[in-house]
């Protein structure tokens, strides 16, 4: 269904909570476009109810991740690298904006020919830009991706699980309906 030459063929039958094959997708992560029940969307403030026994809610799924070691973790992990980076990157470049201000002079002293400190300073600001980037990349290959992705499918597990309790919430267009004759 999703190689060869049909690889959209299928897609006309999935249901508004995305393919649950599919742990990437997420278009209703965000709670856009999610019906309320009744068929209609959802407002974007849900109005408040009597509390109810009833299936734990994608809300509910995403909180209890949320609030659990290994996501505090993940969050931990990202922390600890970011803002010591974004430190010493805002320090670095109020630095050199400072001085190509306030002392005009030694940003001009030449170094070889017209490369002066100035140009020097400023090419490093790229320089450091590339390198902080790479860091990054590579510190969430290494600390955080494997940990995320494990997350990404609770979820998905989850999610997947509580649709299926419910049971299919509407039918694609163009499916027969019983008892309706065309």
């Amino acid at each position: 269904m999703y190689d060869g030459p049909n690889v959209g063929a299928g897609r006309a039958d999935r249901s508004l909570a995305g393919d649950l094959r599919d742990p990437w997708c997420d278009a209703l992560a965000s709670g856009w476009g999610e019906l309320d029940g009744t068929g209609a969307p959802a407002s974007v403030v849900a109005p408040r109810a009597v509390p109810q026994q009833r299936s734990a809610s994608a809300a509910d799924i995403y909180l209890e991740v949320q609030h659990s070691e290994a996501f505090q973790e993940v969050r931990s992990r990202y922390r600890r690298f970011a803002f010591p980076a974004v430190a010493v990157f805002f320090t670095w470049y109020v630095a050199y904006v400072v001085t190509a201000t306030a002392a005009p002079d030694l940003m001009a002293r030449p170094i070889a020919g017209a490369v002066n400190v100035g140009l020097l300073a400023g090419l490093g600001q790229f320089l450091t830009t590339f390198l902080l980037t790479w860091a990054y990349a590579r510190h969430a290959r290494l600390r955080r991706d494997r940990a995320a992705l494990d997350l990404r499918w609770t979820v998905f597990e989850r999610k997947r699980k509580r649709v299926e309790r419910q049971g299919p919430r509407w039918a694609p267009s163009g499916a027969a309906e019983e008892g309706v004759e065309r």
